[in-house]
């Protein structure tokens, strides 16, 4: 919740779940290659908090995020990506907070770069120990279960393969 009781969103995701995604965290330059991060089947997870976002919403967008049944299943049945269990990778988005106005995009509604850091390590964190713990509840389905995550404030390029657009909004 924000100031004088609006409800606000205080965060926007975009969910889309995924065969495989590949993400570049470090772009090349002069003494090294680019760095990337993938996962295999799972959801991609794009996030952008505005003002007023604090750590209390946090388990609330993780628990919701990771229990959805947004995933199918081999015989096509959806479900959420710790049931699968599946991978994750969290791509920082700030355009998520855009506005537009005239021809322009603006975004005076995200939060500070530093605050938006400091969350957004926080929620990587809290999505690495329930996909770790669904995994282990599971008994090891064999299939490798990770938690890959973008830069935060670089521009990153991404490459995806996906079973069909199956993409959602969703405010916190």
């Amino acid at each position: 919740m924000t100031e004088k009781g609006s409800a606000a969103p205080v965060a926007r995701t975009v969910l889309q779940q995924c065969l495989q995604a590949r993400l570049q965290v470090k772009p090349a330059d002069e003494q090294s290659e680019a760095q990337f991060v993938q996962i295999e089947r799972g959801m991609v997870i794009y996030i952008c908090f505005f003002k007023g976002a604090t750590d209390d919403v946090l388990s609330k967008m993780v628990s919701t995020l990771l229990n959805l049944r947004l995933c199918e299943s081999d015989s096509g049945k959806l479900m959420s990506v710790l049931e699968l269990p599946g991978s994750l990778l969290i791509v920082p988005q700030a355009t998520l907070g855009g506005k537009s106005k005239g021809r322009a995009m603006q975004y005076h509604n995200n939060i500070s770069k530093e605050d938006g850091l400091r969350l957004y390590g926080a929620f990587v964190s809290l999505c690495e120990k329930e996909l770790t713990a669904a995994a282990a509840a599971s008994g090891g389905s064999g299939a490798e279960v990770t938690v890959k995550h973008g830069t935060y404030g670089n521009r990153q390029v991404l490459k995806l393969d996906t079973n069909g657009p199956y993409t959602h909004l969703m405010e916190f």
